[in-house]
């Protein structure tokens, strides 16, 4: 017996006072809804109703279910919401990771967004490397994420690549400063600030490669974790950083790259076949926020190469 249909039924019951109009409400037929009643009945081992031809009254008993059971179907119908916001991806906690240098105005836009999105859910969001969230998301100990390609991680799924064209870090002394956009070959020779090649290898080795494409030779490259110890490998003069667009501080100016011949490809990453709701509602916003606030480009078809097949959606 489903109890709380037959507490339902019983609830209209007393309610109403008569199973005519008790029926009717419940748009069932009489004779069922009275068969219903005496199910409860003698499923409880106790007499609810005493009827008459007058109508329908509780009976002492009756009277002490329906208080329980008021409390019993509210809880059921808080449960049946919360459940309801779950599967729509607004309830709930998503463990979810974004690389560094994604930029400060993109991260919070990112959090406020979903929070809007997410009235009752909960972002846990941490900033983890590419390296770190392939290994997270393969463990299960993270739901979704932010990821740089190439990213050759078996098992997961990809939403729509972005990409980030990147630019030149320059001492504001540096001859190169006073350019509208610097060529790319223009570098070869001066020593290069990147981050670590632990963070994401491939990504790495093709930033490298596309340099060296468009003519541009490094003389050494130094690796740098954070913002103030490559702005201070930049501010000695002896190097130049490539980064995305970024606010310029005292000592540095920032410069783009002549044809945008470098760029970040990013996207967001989930383990395949666990696309629920909340993922999906993570992977939309994440698209959204780093195309208005990363200044992230939808590049034509043939820029972009997925490192294995990626399973998109329509944003």
């Amino acid at each position: 017996m489903d109890l709380l249909l037959h507490l339902r039924y019983f609830r209209t019951v007393a309610e109403e006072q008569h199973f005519g109009r008790a029926a009717e409400r419940l748009r069932m037929a009489q004779p069922s809804l009275s068969q219903r009643i005496q199910r409860l009945e003698r499923e409880l081992g106790v007499r609810l109703l005493d009827r008459s031809s007058r109508g329908t009254t509780l009976t002492p008993a009756g009277r002490l279910v329906l208080a329980e059971a008021e409390h019993l179907l509210a809880a059921a119908d808080r449960l049946s919401a919360t459940v309801a916001r779950v599967h729509s991806g607004r309830a709930g906690t998503l463990r979810a990771a974004v690389p560094p240098r994604l930029g400060g105005a993109a991260v919070g836009a990112l959090l406020i967004a979903f929070r809007e999105r997410s009235p009752g859910g909960d972002l846990d969001l941490r900033e983890l490397s590419t390296a770190e969230q392939t290994a997270e998301l393969a463990a299960g100990t993270l739901d979704a994420g932010i990821v740089r390609h190439p990213c050759p991680a078996p098992g997961l799924a990809f939403g729509p690549v972005l990409h980030q064209p990147l630019g030149v870090l320059l001492a504001a002394t540096d001859p190169l400063a006073a350019l509208p956009e610097v060529p790319t070959a223009a570098l070869t020779g001066r020593d290069l600030v990147l981050f670590p090649r632990t963070e994401a290898p491939a990504l790495h080795d093709e930033t490298l490669t596309a340099c060296a494409r468009h003519g541009c030779t490094p003389g050494t490259v130094h690796e740098a974790t954070g913002p103030d110890f490559t702005r201070g490998l930049v501010l000695s003069g002896g190097a130049i950083a490539l980064e995305p667009h970024a606010p310029s501080e005292p000592g540095t100016v920032w410069r783009p790259l002549r044809g945008t011949p470098v760029t970040w490809r990013t996207s967001a990453a989930w383990p395949s076949g666990r696309d629920g709701p909340a993922v999906r509602l993570f992977a939309e916003t994440a698209h959204e926020t780093l195309r208005d606030h990363a200044g992230m480009l939808t590049a034509p078809s043939a820029r972009i190469v997925h490192p294995r097949p990626a399973s998109e959606f329509p944003l």
